[in-house]
């Protein structure tokens, strides 16, 4: 399992995150240990009150086990992959919890321990927990027999084309993918040699390059939204400013929005409108099928919950039946065969426990493998959908030189040098100055 953690504060809104249904097909409260109520906010509200008689601002332990694709671990997977977590980090029998999340046909849970120890009211020092994890994942991944990742193996080998949240978060602004937008600028990057040459490439594909409030180098898509050349293209800061020279002989990124802004014709906008609805029809339809499994699946869970909570009782009536009572649960005490009966009762008890989890496991399986199916359709309709969009901006790019008034041969010539030779820097950027 990838997991990934941090120390942090704010119970009330970290609980209210974990029961949100908003992005999730399921969420399922598994356990809460170690606190006086089984509710979860009210079980954090408790860590708040607790921490407050401390120092201690991140005063818990956030942790989440994300297993691999295509990979179907148990309740009792996740369990020991918790309780590895713990005794590695030295959280053995902190209060606890763990919430399960569904989504995308993929399961994950989430596992959160009070850092503070309440008897000495301090909090537990947790160092180098993201060398320990890995270790953790590491054994995990071995146990199970998964495929581990190269960069879990070497770090040196992860992906060139991981994201931030804030990086994701701006990809779905734009309804891209966030590792596509690092492919794009990457691709520029490496096909460019000069400031002018990067600056087309990333023209003809809808962005202009521009100069960042931190004299960094940005670019600007049609939407106005600014991204930062070094993290996108994964290069060092210093490397950008070696090839392309002093930001200041770009536009600034108001400048920018404005030249773009003038360049977009009432016209441009209505196809930019038409194509963006276009691309979003297909997803609806697979986004109302989705939702109407998710209903499905929990409407089956809940009958399976039913009858397993049913079947429960009637064997813990028949088990509770077998003890003896009066002088004859007096005489088998003594004799010792209550002590047989009760231990018989435990063990049936235990087994009934395992069982009745082995039926959910089966059932939640069934359910991942038919929204993997599912989902495959949505993923397969979204890199279309992306795809069209990609070539959106490229049109927009095209559409806008059209829609410009030409330009003397002689300019065109100027330009077409300045490519070429990668001199007069900024001359080639489509801005009146």
């Amino acid at each position: 399992m990838i997991l990934k953690a941090k120390e942090r504060g704010g119970g009330a809104q970290l609980a209210r995150y974990l029961l949100s249904m908003r992005e999730n097909d399921h969420v399922e409260l598994f356990e809460v240990r170690g606190f006086v109520s089984d509710d979860l906010l009210d079980a954090f509200r408790e860590l708040d009150a607790i921490a407050a008689g401390t120092r201690c601002k991140n005063y818990m332990f956030s942790a989440s086990l994300n297993p691999p694709g295509g990979a179907d671990p148990t309740v009792a997977d996740f369990e020991k992959a918790a309780d590895a977590v713990e005794r590695k980090l030295g959280l053995e029998n902190q209060p606890r919890a763990i919430v399960f999340h569904e989504k995308d046909g993929r399961r994950h849970a989430h596992v959160v321990w009070s850092r503070i120890d309440a008897e000495r009211m301090r909090a537990i020092n947790i160092s180098h927990y993201k060398l320990r994890l890995r270790d953790v994942s590491r054994e995990l991944f071995r146990e199970h027999g998964w495929e581990m990742p190269k960069g879990l193996l070497d770090w040196r080998e992860r992906d060139p084309l991981r994201y931030t949240l804030q990086e994701w978060q701006q990809a779905r602004r734009v309804g891209l993918n966030p590792k596509q937008i690092k492919t794009l600028f990457k691709e520029c990057w490496e096909h460019s040699d000069s400031a002018p040459a990067f600056a087309q490439a990333l023209k003809e594909r809808g962005f202009t390059l521009a100069r960042g409030d931190r004299r960094g180098f940005v670019a600007v898509d049609y939407r106005g939204e600014v991204f930062a050349v070094a993290r996108q293209a994964g290069v060092k800061a210093k490397d950008v400013a070696e090839r392309l020279g002093d930001p200041e002989n770009m536009p600034s990124v108001d400048e920018a929005r404005k030249a773009i802004a003038a360049r977009m014709s009432e016209r441009l906008k209505g196809f930019v409108r038409q194509s963006e609805l276009e691309a979003a029809r297909g997803q609806k339809a697979l986004e109302f099928e989705r939702s109407e499994m998710a209903g499905r699946h929990r409407q089956e869970r809940q009958m399976l919950h039913d009858a397993l909570k049913k079947r429960w009782i009637a064997e813990t009536n028949a088990r509770a039946a077998r003890l003896p009572r009066g002088f004859s649960g007096v005489w088998k005490r003594i004799t010792g065969g209550y002590a047989k009966i009760r231990a018989q009762n435990e063990r049936e008890a235990w087994s009934a426990l395992l069982r009745d989890r082995a039926e959910r496991d089966k059932l939640v399986a069934s359910q991942l493998d038919e929204r993997r199916d599912l989902q495959q359709q949505i993923r397969e309709q979204r890199e279309r959908q992306q795809a069209d969009l990609l070539l959106l901006r490229e049109d927009i790019a095209r559409y806008q030189e059209m829609d410009m008034p030409e330009r003397s041969s002689q300019q065109r010539e100027k330009d077409r040098e300045g490519r070429k030779r990668g001199r007069d820097r900024g001359s080639d950027f489509g801005f009146e100055r």
